[in-house]
């Protein structure tokens, strides 16, 4: 019986490694195959309204750099994220260094910047849509002002007020990372400065940034990922209309309009690559930020 339950044993410790391991692998299969199926179908002349999948080549990405759209569509994404991220991590850090005073009823203006991250991205574009609409109340206030109306959501500078819904929706989910960070801060160093007669400014710029980059590096990760994949506020303010044309509007009607999946498959894995790249980058500048914080090597593991 006791070699029995030695051998039964043994077995158990043998496998249980890889059924800890079961459920990432599982998951990561889970992503890998749409992915590589994507990637596989955007080499096709796949078209949601034949049967047929002819295997192309290159020849949808070839269409694509040769296309005037294709490259008003990619610079428009990339503008709109590096705004995006200039706009929203400083007045993230800004917001975050005012609610980390130590005053009274802190906690309630703490949980008031946070309203606009309770609500789903489609209602906020839809609420703002009404607001910035030619008879909307910003308009309404203009003309009390003697102002003409402006029509926000129909002119070239679209993309601009779709931008200004994302600072009022995003920004408090920057604001929540810098405050964590900042609380983690430690408070020697701060103290010693102060006992040392140090001017607030020479504080900020000399221990609070240094000590809060890795913080401001994942806030910019996160916005820039999220902003170069943006769909449902664009879709729900303009529909891609009047110059927010974004990559990802392109494939949505490439797919959904004009049936060609193949093209817009295509357009989906230009725009992994563009997000792969950019967060990749982001990521070691993150590592190294969290190397230098630790004390060691910005080169080193």
């Amino acid at each position: 019986m006791r070699p029995l339950l030695s051998l039964g044993m043994r077995t158990e410790s043998r496998w249980l490694p890889y059924l800890i391991v079961l459920p990432a692998l599982l998951l990561t299969a889970g992503i890998l195959y749409p992915f590589a199926l994507a990637g596989y179908y955007s080499l096709t002349d796949y078209n949601l309204l034949s049967p047929v999948r002819n295997f192309i080549g290159l020849r949808n990405y070839l269409d694509l750099l040769r296309s005037g759209e294709f490259w008003r569509s990619l610079g428009l994404t990339l503008l709109y994220a590096a705004l995006v991220v200039a706009v929203e991590v400083p007045l993230g850090l800004g917001l975050a260094l005012l609610l980390h005073l130590e005053i009274r009823s802190i906690r309630f203006f703490r949980f008031l910047f946070i309203l606009p991250l309770m609500m789903p991205p489609v209602v906020a574009a839809l609420m703002w849509k009404i607001i910035l609409a030619e008879n909307g109340i910003l308009n309404l206030l203009l003309s009390r002002a003697g102002w003409d109306p402006v029509p926000w959501l129909a002119n070239a500078f679209s993309l601009l007020s779709i931008l200004l819904i994302d600072v009022w929706l995003f920004t408090p989910f920057c604001t929540v990372i810098l405050l964590a960070g900042l609380q983690s801060l430690p408070k020697e160093p701060f103290e010693s400065c102060q006992v040392d007669g140090a001017s607030a400014w020479f504080t900020f710029t000399q221990l609070t940034l240094p000590m809060l980059k890795p913080f401001l590096i994942l806030a910019t990760l996160f916005r820039a990922i999220d902003s170069l994949k943006m769909f449902d506020l664009v879709y729900a303010t303009t529909k891609g209309a009047h110059s927010t044309m974004l990559l990802q509007l392109n494939a949505y009607y490439e797919s959904f309009r004009w049936y060609r999946m193949g093209r817009a498959l295509a357009y989906m894995m230009i725009l992994w690559l563009v997000v792969y790249l950019s967060s990749r980058l982001l990521v070691r500048s993150w590592s190294r930020s969290m190397r230098i914080a630790a004390g060691k090597p910005a080169g080193e593991a």
